[in-house]
């Protein structure tokens, strides 16, 4: 299965001059003081928010929303009354009138309906993660490629203001000195999601075979149907690719300047503890991500500091965040706020303001009026590489859970391979106990250990695992689909 894409034409120069010279309808015809007719698809909690966030662009009509359950179209039909409804997103993207759509679905669902609306000409705003299955992101990217239209990731944090100038302080002021490494922190308090006997049943209101889309039949046992398929590898990415990929993106904006687009290994350990529920996505989720110049440890977990209580674990930082570990101090940068301290520890500077939301489905939308797609915040290679990098952490957890026990389990052992020095070893170490504590504390046990999978070599060139274990993430970059509902090959 291999995996090769040309850089598209989203990269710098080429892009606008490429787009441009094939004229304006090769981008779209939407002028700059024209109405945009807008399709949602996909109406649950991220679609109603993002109706809203769009409905108040100037110049912008929702012309058209769609879900497969009947009881959210009523939901929404009631709110823009003069949209079209429709269940299955075809017939929506059959609309000649229709300039561009936005993609609030199931993860699972994300590549396949970015494909279907690039295919039918229409500009496509698309709901973070890009995809579960590396392969799929790629053949999105080079989708938007060949027929050239613009395609926003909703990582709505890079619209943030406040985002160059935590750039300006890390790299070009050079306020606190060399980078040394990066801490992400997702500590946010979840509940279980049930385990039923017998699998639950799809809604009335529900077409199932439209839901379900590219993923596999399998039988449910969660207690809810909406939402909680997050916690579901056939459907969800887990709080990884939920969360982690929104800080993950910042941290390659803001660290790396976009400059690294995949790590060239990752290793990772975790496990779902506490709920004994129907979710296979791990609530405890440790990773160490080598990018060949600065190290990135993602630390997650969805459970609280004890069993039966509801404040989440402390942690250094912000709980939902990163820190930047520099020779000079540490940046601490979360969604709408960061904090500078020096070496002592004495805070130096705050930053604040709007985290994104509003402004950055703005920017899609002035990109779609001007036919630039140079102008976007999070076009569509972005977020595929950003979303890799949440992947990776995933399939090598899932990589660990195949190989438990046949691989060297011991942290240093694991960290060296990777070329990690004593320093991030130790630091990454401490962090893994960290996780291993707030487990044994859930399951009320004295000790758990998590036991790290294989290191994971990820050649960037290919786009696929290579070397040792590879065969054991390489499985997860692709998915069989279903029937009509398979991402084919661009």
């Amino acid at each position: 299965m291999p995996i090769t894409t040309r850089r598209h034409f989203l990269k710098q120069g080429a892009l606008v001059g490429g787009a441009l010279a094939l004229g304006p309808q090769a981008i779209g015809a939407v002028g700059a003081n024209e109405r945009v007719n807008l399709g949602v698809i996909g109406l649950g909690w991220r679609g109603g928010q993002l109706i809203e966030a769009f409905g108040k662009v100037p110049g912008v009509k929702i012309a058209a929303i769609c879900d497969p359950d009947s009881a959210l179209i009523d939901q929404w039909s009631a709110k823009v009354p003069d949209a079209q409804t429709f269940s299955d997103l075809r017939s929506l993207l059959d609309l000649a009138e229709i300039d561009a759509v936005v993609i609030a679905t199931c993860n699972h669902w994300h590549c396949l309906a970015a494909m279907w609306a690039l295919e039918a000409g229409k500009h496509v705003y698309v709901e973070k993660p890009l995809c579960n299955a590396h392969w799929e992101g790629v053949q999105v990217v080079k989708a938007a490629d060949r027929y050239q239209k613009i395609c926003q990731i909703g990582t709505q944090q890079r619209s943030a203001p406040m985002q160059p100038e935590i750039q300006r302080i890390l790299h070009d002021e050079k306020t606190l000195g060399p980078i040394e490494w990066v801490r992400v922190n997702r500590y946010g308090v979840r509940g279980s999601i049930g385990k039923r006997d017998t699998p639950l049943a799809p809604p009335a209101t529900l077409d199932y075979n439209l839901w379900l889309g590219p993923a596999e039949d399998q039988p449910i046992y969660r207690d809810k149907w909406h939402y909680d398929w997050h916690w579901d590898w056939n459907t969800g990415a887990g709080e990884m690719g939920n969360w982690g990929v929104h800080l993950l993106d910042d941290v390659r904006n803001n660290v790396f300047r976009d400059s690294i687009a995949f790590p060239q290994r990752v290793v990772a350990a975790g496990g779902r503890f506490g709920w004994h529920d129907a979710g296979n996505t791990p609530n405890v989720h440790f990773a160490l991500l080598d990018t060949g110049t600065i190290p990135v440890v993602i630390a997650l977990t969805n459970l609280p500091e004890k069993l039966g209580g509801e404040a989440p674990p402390k942690c250094p930082g912000p709980g939902n965040g990163y820190i930047v570990y520099c020779e000079g101090g540490r940046l601490e940068g979360q969604r709408g706020q960061a904090e500078v301290f020096d070496a002592d520890g004495k805070l130096i500077k705050k930053l604040g303001g709007a985290d994104g939301m509003h402004l950055h489905q703005a920017n899609f939308i002035e990109a779609v009026r001007d036919q630039s797609p140079g102008m976007l915040k999070a076009p569509v290679e972005v977020g595929h590489h950003s979303t890799a990098w949440c992947n990776m952490a995933n399939y090598a957890y899932r990589a660990a859970q195949v190989s438990a026990g046949s691989g060297p389990t011991h942290p240093a052992q694991s960290f060296g391979q990777m070329g990690a020095g004593a320093g991030l070893t130790t630091s990454a170490t401490k962090i893994l106990n960290e996780l291993a504590e707030v487990a044994s504390a859930n399951e009320a046990q004295s000790t758990i250990e998590l036991n790290l999978g294989p290191v994971l070599t990820f050649d960037g060139e290919q786009e696929r695992f290579t070397g040792a274990n590879a065969e054991l993430a390489n499985q997860f970059l692709q998915t069989m689909g279903r029937g009509e509902f398979a991402v084919k090959e661009v």
